[in-house]
């Protein structure tokens, strides 16, 4: 009995592989893709991002059953949600929730290149492909924050719309074709609802594939910094690399236990986050004739809100702003490094790190806050010491004396 069932599936199988190459994907991305076998804690994040990529696809194709993208049925249409459709409530936090965590474990990964070296050579594509991926969460996530058209949706929407103004000669067209009107009106929700729903998610998914297929080309990066490839044994299998099935998706099927036991603590107990996660003033509906007394983002983009709020001059803090998620892209030729992970670079590299981590946590904090003269002080010191670690990261990663590589990956 249990051969035939075997036979079956044999034959089976043959039939896909010879329509679709299923067994060669498994082999190559999979069963016989070589990770080292040391990764630890900080590897969890990039898997973490796919799972919630596909939980917010998911609800997000629910949501927009009961939505209403027009200016005056959107609010109204959020409220049906919450209190009329069956598990409506659990729909919309779960998204609400699930882009907050989204970037919690985006930051955390990039967090984690950025300290073990992943966007040095061979990797500078991986990293190219992976801040594209950020820079359009950055959008699908202003997209997504504009639709319950509550107050804080819609004045943010007129705020950041608005610094498409301060370009030079082409501003006031370009804020105009950005509205679709010469104001935020229903006709600019229903510009921002399509690029969120349909627009931006293709295109994620599209980049996200890019991004591991560029990863598994050139192999993933390790704690040490040290490339797997260069040492194999006679059948071509690196030393210190494993077969990423069974051994890390059985490790990231634990991590991601974990990952959905806080996530559902968080939805069930205080989806709000405080107001952090959903703001007090976006459950009132947009009135364009009262403005709310502190508009500022989402937590995730308050530490450019920030930069933008220290410069006095309006074009200015918008190009300050744009440089800050601009230098990111550049960070593979920055780095002049002679190892790739903190483990063994210098006493200057680790500070610098220290002083970025602090600067953007602070520069996060202080867009959230309101305005004081005090934190427009602190705010221009952290965007100065942001752009002091990519800017200054040639000289101080060149002079400073490193750590002695190991042979071979360390446990």
């Amino acid at each position: 009995m249990t051969e035939n069932v075997t036979n079956k599936k044999s034959a089976m199988m043959e039939w896909i592989d010879k329509r679709y190459p299923w067994t060669d994907f498994w082999k190559k991305h999979l069963s016989e893709y070589y990770a080292p076998r040391n990764f630890n804690f900080w590897y969890y994040f990039g898997s973490f991002s796919l799972l919630v990529f596909v939980m917010q696809i998911l609800s997000g194709i629910w949501l927009v059953m009961a939505y209403v993208p027009t200016g005056e049925g959107s609010f109204a249409s959020v409220q049906h949600i919450m209190r009329e459709v069956r598990y409506g409530w659990l729909l919309r936090f779960m998204h609400t929730t699930g882009a907050s965590a989204f970037f919690v474990v985006v930051y955390l990964h990039m967090y984690r290149a950025v300290i073990y070296g992943s966007y040095q050579k061979p990797r500078e594509l991986v990293w190219l492909v992976g801040m594209v991926i950020y820079f359009m969460l950055l959008v699908e996530a202003f997209t997504g924050y504009v639709l319950p058209w509550g107050q804080m949706s819609f004045w943010g929407a007129a705020v950041i719309t608005s610094f498409a103004s301060a370009i030079p000669y082409v501003g006031d067209l370009l804020l105009v074709w950005l509205r679709g009107d010469f104001n935020v009106s229903g006709v600019s929700l229903h510009r921002f609802f399509s690029l969120h729903v349909i627009a931006i998610p293709l295109l994620l998914a599209v980049m996200i594939f890019v991004h591991l297929v560029a990863l598994h080309h050139v192999g993933s990066n390790n704690p040490d910094g040290i490339d797997i490839k260069e040492k194999k044994d006679k059948k071509g299998i690196p030393l210190d690399g494993i077969p990423f099935h069974p051994y890390y998706t059985v490790k990231d099927l634990v991590g991601v236990v974990v990952f959905l036991f806080i996530f559902c603590a968080i939805l069930f107990f205080t989806p709000t986050m405080g107001g952090l996660f959903l703001e007090p003033d976006n459950f009132i509906p947009a009135n364009p004739m009262v403005t709310p007394a502190e508009i500022s983002p989402v937590w995730y983009m308050t530490p450019f809100y920030a930069m933008l709020r220290a410069i006095p001059d309006k074009l200015l803090g918008l190009m300050t702003m744009a440089a800050g998620v601009a230098i990111m892209f550049v960070l593979p030729w920055l780095d002049r490094s002679r190892v790739r992970s903190i483990r063994y670079k210098g006493r200057l590299s680790k500070i610098a790190i220290l002083v970025f981590v602090i600067c953007f946590v602070g520069l996060g904090y202080l867009g959230h806050e309101g305005v004081t003269p005090l934190r427009t002080i602190m705010s221009r010191i952290f965007t100065l010491g942001y752009f002091g670690f990519f800017l200054l990261m040639p000289f101080y990663t060149k002079i400073e004396k490193t750590k002695h590589l190991p042979e071979r990956v360390t446990g």
